[in-house]
């Protein structure tokens, strides 16, 4: 029924179907640098619940499948719109429906960008926690459907922390409410907790309901510190975590990163072998904080600097924050991302250094170094991701794996990382989860192929990295 899918969506959305090439193409993309191999049918720009009620009714009746769409800013491939699909864009519904300071929470719809958000919360004293790299850019929506992390969430929690309940157009079309508006609330099973991180193939999230904070009084204090190499550098922030000191960011940038950042930004050039880890902390105890990590820091031999000037304070996150344009800089990037717990950073640094002599590769890596979570990245060049490449990634799966960690920290599995799901489920619980997809999609229209498929990414994609 493909053919009849298109007039059926103008029929009951007019211009909200929107065909033009431009459009279709780039919903083929994110920024994780691939594209699917095919344009889908159309892309609807829903601007209400009953628009994407209409869609996926539609989309159930004539088994079309449907892949939801926020800002386009993810990493694994969850949002890349194929051949004889829907995209589902809901960026357009961006309303901040209700604010409430007394209670701490704010009622939202799935397209508003996570820094705009923020902004309107600063009027009242409040903001949400999450502080995705891509906060500029990306939506709540976004957010949520893929558990999204961030510099803060080593003190401040990830998406999971931050989110109270959601509405939910499900398969069907039917609207559902998951969760609460209370701090507490333990009836039934945490649908709520289900839908964050389901990357678009359980539902489609149309509101949340959110967790706020009241914004944070006191000082910040800024910590850069210099070391010789990576295992001094990651051994000092396991040190920090041990000690009970929780800094708002804590972030580590192998020397690969370091030099790379130097160069984007004309810094004058770091010693060879320079690794940074820049803390952060805020709040009434935060100069104390901050004077604690750097002795920790020159314990495990550091130069230190700490600052309590925000602009300079600013400057010094600076670095940290280019990471992604500098590798960009460098050539074709596949940005991973996995999570150990933090007394085995040391030990997943030292296999990323094996993988890249096993496999003659230059990996940079920048880490959540407060939480465990690595974001290795694969430079090579041309448009096609190398097949050693993704031996290479495999490996680094697998090591992270062995050392009790995960396969993903904050980005998702997306279709990129499907294929080595069930490496780290087991045979159960993948089943499980997916007899679970099968609950909420009888029908298998929501984000096919992703995180359940049983191939590669090379069988539903074609890798076009961005310059």
């Amino acid at each position: 029924m493909t053919a009849g899918v298109v007039p059926l969506l103008q029929d009951a959305l007019g211009a909200l179907v929107d065909l033009r090439p431009a459009s279709l193409n780039a919903a083929r993309a994110d920024r994780s640098g691939h594209r699917s191999a095919a344009a889908p049918l159309a892309v609807v720009h829903a601007r209400s619940v009953a628009d994407v009620q209409a869609v996926m009714r539609i989309a159930t009746l004539t088994d079309t499948p449907v892949v939801i769409r926020g800002a386009g800013t993810g990493l694994a491939g969850a949002g890349l719109a194929g051949a004889g699909s829907i995209c589902l864009s809901l960026a357009q519904m961006d309303r901040i429906r209700e604010i409430r300071p007394d209670d701490q929470l704010a009622v939202v719809e799935p397209g508003v960008i996570n820094a705009d958000l923020n902004a309107a919360l600063a009027g009242h004293g409040l903001w949400w926690a999450p502080d995705p790299a891509s906060r500029e850019i990306s939506t709540v929506g976004g957010n949520i459907a893929t558990g999204a992390g961030g510099l803060l969430c080593a003190k401040y929690g990830v998406v999971r922390d931050a989110v109270l309940g959601v509405d939910v157009v499900l398969a069907d079309g039917e609207l559902v409410h998951f969760g609460h508006r209370t701090v507490k609330g333990v009836t039934g099973y945490d649908l709520t907790a289900l839908m964050i991180g389901s990357e678009g193939t359980l539902g489609v999230v149309v509101g949340a309901t959110l967790r706020l904070r009241p914004l944070v009084a006191g000082a910040v204090c800024t910590v850069s510190a210099a070391f010789a190499d990576v295992h001094s550098a990651a051994a000092a922030t396991s040190a920090v975590s041990a000690a009970g000191i929780q800094p708002a960011i804590l972030e580590l940038m192998d020397a690969h990163s370091v030099r790379a950042v130097h160069d984007l930004l004309a810094l004058a050039p770091p010693p060879a072998g320079t690794v940074h880890v820049t803390a952060q902390t805020d709040g009434a105890a935060a100069p104390a904080e901050a004077e604690a990590i750097a002795d920790l820091m020159r314990t495990h031999g550091a130069i230190v600097e700490v600052t309590a000037d925000p602009q300079r304070g600013a400057e010094l996150l600076r670095i940290r924050r280019s990471m992604h344009p500098a590798m960009a800089a460098l050539g074709t990037t596949l940005i991973e991302d996995v999570a150990v717990p933090r007394s085995r950073l040391a030990d997943m640094f030292d296999e990323i250094a094996r993988i890249e002599r096993d496999y003659d590769l230059l990996i940079p890596v920048v880490a959540h170094a407060g939480d465990g979570n690595l974001h290795p990245n694969f430079i090579f060049d041309g448009p096609e991701v190398p097949d050693r490449i993704w031996d290479a990634a495999g490996e680094l799966f697998r090591s992270a794996l062995r050392l009790g960690g995960t396969l993903t920290g904050e980005h998702g599995v997306g279709i990129l990382k499907s294929r080595w799901l069930r490496e780290e489920l087991g045979e159960r619980q993948w089943r499980l989860q997916r007899d679970i997809k099968a609950v909420f999609d009888p029908r298998g229209i929501l984000a096919p192929g992703a995180v359940f498929a049983d191939t590669g990414p090379e069988s539903t994609i074609t890798d076009e990295g961005e310059r």
